[in-house]
């Protein structure tokens, strides 16, 4: 006897088929056994180490293999029969279109009866296939039917066939945190942070030792020391920004973009801290070039991850090696020659690149690194900033109470606008709770962080959770989950007020906000941004009196993400406060 294996089954080689009856087969294409045939790519791409799914497929693949006596075929009758030269091209087509179909129904079989993450809840079509999901993503609103999936099944939710999401404060822990000794963490998920494996790795997609490496050379930059130094640095944008706003806002009489000044301030400030010099921003009362880079670069790369989710691997690197992402080439461009500049500024400058630079002869970091690290710095303390300040400024002036309520805490902590300081807006208890509240209903990375089970599988939830899963947890959706917040949807500093808290929000749990992550790869600059947002939006309410536009009214309705958010304008009157 014969063997002939496919995957883990053995086919015995008994006798010889007639070849009619495999010309009857080839012409019945759209048979059980092509379901059979096409189970073995599944296999290949979906079957994990878990014994029970090989054996579930075996099985599948065993009972459709013996309904149409299959057993005794060898592999030269079945060649032979199917280069059969009287088979007519509308077979074949049919053939192949029935091949295709057979191929999806049989996936879709295994990945609802046979995968290993079977047993969760989701969606019927988003346990099938990634398009749902991919379709979401592309429109810019999936953060919404994330919420709308864990209102409808819980906590748990398969979003995807290889992928669960989680709103659970414990989850953060689970994903995120600092592991137990011996348990490997959970790993970044590679296809969101590098669909092309070619980009150089910065501190956000690196693997683990390189990440500590990195960190430790960038914590010096963001250290209480060195924002002491970097105080006259960040002071002089904000107070060039108050004189802006003050001479365009025309008395109160014309509304003033804060989304763009907002922007246009922290680019500047990041530009000076990074680099070495801002962008002009502020001085020119428009974006740089580079700022739009910046965004639509953001944009390039979550559509690429989608890409990359899809299966389509090669297009992927192809897009990255074409003109297609002339943004982003220009961007790193841009960089290279902005940290360039500063390195030959020397390492004696108080800023964030210092300690990249200060200790290069111990630490061989090579220059693409050094970009996509310097690149790194400036989306995320630019753009995340200004979108925190762009919704505190948005559910301030639609909250006339909380408002007033943080100009008087403002004011009368104050004598005049030079005693405003980073150090001294630190006391501002009601300015952090407004802060918080802010960063709880407008999340500047709205979406997940995706990580990946590690070797061996990890439980999350007390459910246990295979390797090669991919998991987040949904900063909106977590962040509006009524069963953590009171009045989930509404705007009440009070909440994070550790005295005179209201009683209804005695039982909000605070720690499933976690805007800066958690856990050994947190995020770097929290301090800074805190820092930097009390400063600016104390110089601001200090200063002025502000009113929304009626325009502006509905800013935050159904705005759209791409990794970061899409905001339209935000119009507001400032009046200067009389004194």
């Amino acid at each position: 006897m014969t063997n002939y294996g496919i995957g883990c089954l053995k086919f015995p080689n008994t006798g010889r088929c007639n070849s009619q009856h495999l010309v009857t087969i080839h012409q019945r294409v759209s048979d059980n056994y092509l379901i059979t045939l096409t189970l073995l790519p599944v296999i290949k791409m979906e079957i994990t180490s878990s014994p029970s799914s090989r054996w579930a497929l075996s099985k599948l693949l065993k009972l459709n293999l013996e309904a149409h006596h299959l057993e005794n075929c060898s592999r030269e009758s079945m060649a032979s029969a199917l280069h059969i030269g009287d088979i007519s091209k509308a077979n074949i087509v049919l053939g192949t279109i029935s091949l295709v179909i057979s191929y999806y129904f049989s996936l879709a079989i295994y990945r609802i009866f046979f995968h290993p993450l079977k047993s969760f809840p989701g969606p019927l079509p988003c346990r099938i296939s990634l398009i749902p999901r991919a379709y979401w993503a592309v429109r810019g609103d999936l953060i919404y039917h994330v919420t709308d999936l864990h209102a409808k099944y819980g906590p748990v939710v398969r979003l995807s066939p290889n992928e669960l999401v989680f709103s659970d404060p414990q989850a953060w822990k689970d994903i995120y945190g600092h592991r137990a000794p011996g348990q490997e963490e959970f790993p970044k998920f590679d296809s969101f942070y590098r669909p092309v494996k070619s980009f150089p790795t910065s501190i956000i997609t690196a693997d683990r030792s390189e990440h500590g490496q990195v960190r430790r050379q960038l914590a010096h930059g963001f250290s209480e020391r060195s924002m002491r130094g970097q105080e006259p640095i960040i002071g002089s944008y904000v107070d060039l920004l108050i004189s802006q706003l003050r001479t365009n806002s025309k008395g109160g009489s014309k509304p003033v973009n804060m989304r763009e000044w907002l922007n246009w301030a922290t680019f500047d400030i990041i530009g000076d801290l990074g680099f070495g010099s801002s962008f002009g921003c502020l001085n020119d009362g428009n974006y740089h070039p580079w700022v739009h880079m910046i965004t639509n670069t953001v944009k390039e790369s979550a559509y690429l991850g989608v890409i990359y989710a899809l299966g389509f691997k090669r297009l992927t690197q192809w897009i990255s090696k074409s003109g297609a992402m002339k943004d982003r080439d220009a961007h790193r461009e841009l960089v290279l020659q902005k940290l360039m500049q500063r390195i030959e500024l020397g390492a004696e400058r108080p800023d964030l690149i210092e300690g990249l630079i200060r200790d290069k002869e111990n630490f061989h970091l090579p220059i693409p690194n050094l970009v996509t690290n310097a690149s790194t710095l400036i989306i995320a303390g630019s753009e995340t900033t200004a979108t925190l300040l762009c919704g505190a400024t948005f559910f301030l002036t639609m909250n006339p109470d909380v408002l007033y309520k943080l100009a008087d805490e403002v004011r009368s902590s104050f004598k005049d606008d030079t005693e405003i300081t980073l150090s001294s807006v630190a006391r501002l208890s009601y300015m952090l709770a407004c802060l918080n509240e802010s960063l709880r209903c407008y999340p500047p990375v709205a979406g997940g962080l995706p990580r990946a089970s590690p070797r061996g599988g990890a439980t999350v939830l007390g459910k246990f959770v295979p390797e090669g899963t991919e998991v987040r947890v949904y900063q909106w959706a977590i962040n509006h989950d009524p069963n953590f917040w009171a009045d989930p949807y509404g705007f009440h500093p009070g909440r994070w007020e550790t005295e005179e808290k209201e009683l209804r929000f005695a039982g909000d749990q605070l720690d499933a906000m976690q805007p800066f992550s958690l856990g050994p790869r947190n995020c770097i600059g929290k301090n800074l941004a805190y820092a930097e947002m009390r400063l600016i939006l104390a110089k601001i309410i200090y200063n002025f009196d502000m009113r929304i536009a009626d325009d502006s009214r509905k800013w935050l309705e159904r705005q759209k993400v791409y990794t970061l958010w899409d905001k339209p304008a935000l119009n507001v009157y400032l009046t200067p406060v009389a004194r």
